[in-house]
């Protein structure tokens, strides 16, 4: 079973209320089995949603803060998110996840600097972190 950011499959769950559908993922997952999830809707926020970003304190990989284009912190959700996609990941047995690059919540290689600038930097989103953190191998869509 493979854990899939919904808005790679054309689910309008993303940020803006659009998606991020990948014609590319549809074929890789077209015989296989898979469950989606969209972390952030899954921590309690809305769809749309103010953009946010990762602030951190230079520590790699250690994500200090989620914080909203108005300066709100957004943490808590972005954590709680994270959980619940982990225990959906684990009910179905996801040994495997295909998540959004550039996310806060589902980037596996690269995320936006924190500066609202659309600048990308090495580091991960908090979902993608525990999932791996739990022994799932996270992959984002450019991998496929």
């Amino acid at each position: 079973m493979i854990l899939v950011s919904a808005c790679l499959l054309g689910i309008n769950c993303k940020y803006s209320g659009d998606n991020n559908e990948s014609e590319k993922v549809k074929e890789y997952l077209k015989d296989k089995i898979f469950v989606l999830v969209c972390p952030e809707q899954l921590g309690g926020l809305s769809t749309p949603r103010d953009p946010a970003e990762i602030i951190s304190k230079g520590e790699c990989g250690k994500q200090d803060k989620v914080i909203s284009n108005k300066n709100i912190d957004v943490t808590g959700n972005f954590k709680k998110g994270a959980v619940e996609t982990l225990k959906i990941a684990q009910i179905y047995g996801c040994r495997e996840a295909i998540l959004k690059e550039g996310s806060p919540s589902c980037g596996s290689s690269l995320i936006y600097d924190g500066t609202f600038s659309g600048k990308k930097i090495p580091g991960q989103g908090v979902t993608a972190a525990l999932l791996r953190q739990n022994n799932i191998k996270v992959t984002s869509e450019k991998e496929i």
